[in-house]
């Protein structure tokens, strides 16, 4: 039976359970478009194709699935890019597909070509230019194995028109032949790794766990870093991409570290004699100038990519593997510790340099409306973050305990990201309250994406902390640009309730701090988009902040 690639290409789909994906049309991808008509397969037509991928970059992160999207050839290809980076930094599995002028049109500046091969090349895990139908099945095979297996990432496939309507024999379930991985040591040293690995445990007097999204993205591996965090009595910290790792709620937590870290993380990690970093990699953010950090630890490393091992800070041992594995096999292998006068110092510590604000009369606080999300929802809510302050505050005051309810562009740091992600986050997730905490200049960044959520009844709350500035950049011209806001205040903006109301959705304007709570209240009740305009005080800052370049223990606060 003769199947054309457009009726393989939906059929492949199914095969590998794709029942959702987010996507934009046009001219190259109508023989696809034509096949999903009548598919099983429930497709989220976005507003703009940036849309489409953090979208499907949301789903894949609260689901633990592939995120699937698509977009045509020229510019729905390249509008892609952003959300591309978005995922290829934070290892996110989405398969992305996208049409391309028919090949023999290929090369030659044909009306919207561009080459999203070669454009992809540095944004994606592995990308792929079909150019005959009979390798089609194949390669999309290839590109779901490949998103999910080992490090996870993006997987491009450009599909030229020609290659969706040719006509084929039925192609086989093809036998994967990808290298397989051999493993990054051999056994001798691996055990070798391992006991030094146990004796640094052993003999550590003040130990601290660094953990990070790979601990998020190894399934279950959170139950074994809460079985070795007990019994070892190390405490933990996480980076943003690691939130809900570890419960944030647990005694020997230490909250996120870093630049806005907290100032009991950073000083844990500045003086403890052990650091076992695990599905992390050591990023800028983390250990600002990396001369200075964790200086008086021995380092111990476990990750699944051995490319990040020893890439910035040098290790004394290290394991590759899954998180899960690695962090069970030290569970069950560590002898119980005590660390009673490490752990007594950090309590004194977190009572001494609690995070905290300004609670001016009349004034809401960013931070209060974050707390204020976490209490009305019981913290069982799945928060996304835009970039820039909303995310910093959001990471600080709502208190992650679960793996996948904390969704952020962490590595690239993409405005824009949150409100589609939400979406994406809340189409795999339906039974879960899920809130985009926003600033007014990275909403605008996709507010187009209102209409998707409104058509597609996507209930989802969109929280502006609106503080008529891009709050972030402003930040760093008080502090370090002598109070110069050049270009960072947002005259212009619009009126956000009447924003809501033009596609759908629910507006609610709140401007006095006794409305917040009630504000929450209603727009969970509302099964509904809505979208709540929180009149922020404009020149807060985020602290405790590390100047950029600086060590971690040395931390701006704000004068009192």
């Amino acid at each position: 039976m003769k199947k054309t690639g457009a009726k393989i290409f939906v059929e492949t789909l199914l095969e590998h359970g794709v029942n959702t994906m987010f996507g934009y049309p046009g001219g190259v991808l109508l023989p696809i478009y034509d096949e999903l008509y009548h598919a099983p397969i429930r497709h989220i037509l976005s507003r703009h194709e940036q849309g489409a991928i953090h979208a499907a970059d949301g789903y894949a992160r609260a689901t633990g699935k592939v995120g699937v999207c698509m977009a045509t050839s020229g510019p729905g290809a390249t509008n892609l890019v952003t959300g591309l980076a978005t995922a290829f930094m934070d290892s996110v599995p989405v398969v992305a597909f996208t049409g391309q002028v028919s090949t023999h049109l290929l090369g030659i500046d044909s009306f919207q070509e561009a080459d999203i091969y070669g454009i992809s090349i540095p944004v994606t895990k592995y990308n792929y230019l079909v150019k005959e139908t009979s390798r089609l099945k194949e390669v999309m095979y290839e590109a779901f194995h490949l998103a999910i297996s080992g490090r996870p990432g993006p997987v491009l496939i450009d599909l030229p028109k020609d290659v969706q309507t040719i006509q084929i024999d039925d192609p086989p379930v093809p036998a994967l032949t990808l290298p397989q991985r051999r493993p990054h040591l051999d056994p001798v040293e691996r055990d070798r790794q391992l006991e030094k690995i146990l004796s640094l445990i052993r003999d550590a007097k003040r130990p601290v766990i660094y953990a990070g999204g790979g601990v998020i993205k190894s399934d279950k591996a959170h139950e074994a870093l809460l079985r070795l965090a007990e019994k070892a009595q190390m405490p933990v910290t996480t980076t943003l991409m690691g939130k809900g790792g570890f419960p944030e709620t647990h005694s020997l937590s230490l909250g996120m570290l870093g630049m806005h870290g907290t100032r009991y993380a950073n000083y844990a990690v500045a003086k403890c004699d052990l650091l076992i970093a695990v599905g992390a990699r050591f990023d800028d953010r983390v250990t600002g100038e990396p001369s200075t950090f964790a200086k008086e630890a021995k380092i111990v490393h476990l990750d699944i990519d051995p490319a990040e091992v020893g890439k910035i800070i040098q290790v004394d041992a290290c394991l590759i593997g899954q998180a899960r594995d690695l962090l069970q096999e030290l569970a069950d292998r560590v002898e119980p510790q005590a660390h009673e006068e490490w752990i007594s110092q950090i309590a004194q510590w977190k009572r001494d340099f609690p995070l905290s604000y300004p609670k001016k009369e009349g004034v809401i606080s960013p931070q209060y409306v974050v707390e204020q999300i976490y209490e009305k929802t019981r913290g069982e809510a799945i928060i996304t973050t835009e970039v820039g302050q909303n995310q910093m505050w959001a990471a600080q005051y709502f208190k992650s305990t679960r793996p996948r309810t904390f969704i952020t562009s962490g590595g690239l740091g993409t405005m824009g990201y949150g409100f589609p992600a939400a979406i994406g986050a809340k189409i795999g997730c339906p039974d879960r309250i899920v809130f985009d905490i926003a600033g007014d200049g990275s909403f605008q960044m996709n507010i187009q994406e209102l209409a998707t959520a409104v058509y597609n009844k996507v209930n989802v709350k969109i929280a502006i902390l609106n503080n008529g500035f891009l709050g972030m950049v402003r930040q760093w011209q008080e502090l370090f640009y002598g109070r110069r806001y050049s270009q960072t205040t947002l005259n212009g903006n619009p009126d956000f309730i009447k924003i809501a109301e033009g596609y759908g959705a629910l507006g609610i304007r709140v401007e006095k701090p006794e409305d917040v709570p009630s504000a929450i209240e209603r727009a969970i009740a509302e099964d509904h988009p809505v979208v709540i305009d929180f009149h922020v005080d404009p020149e807060e800052n985020v602290y405790p902040m590390v100047p950029p370049g600086g060590a971690i223990h040395n931390m701006l606060d704000r004068k009192e």
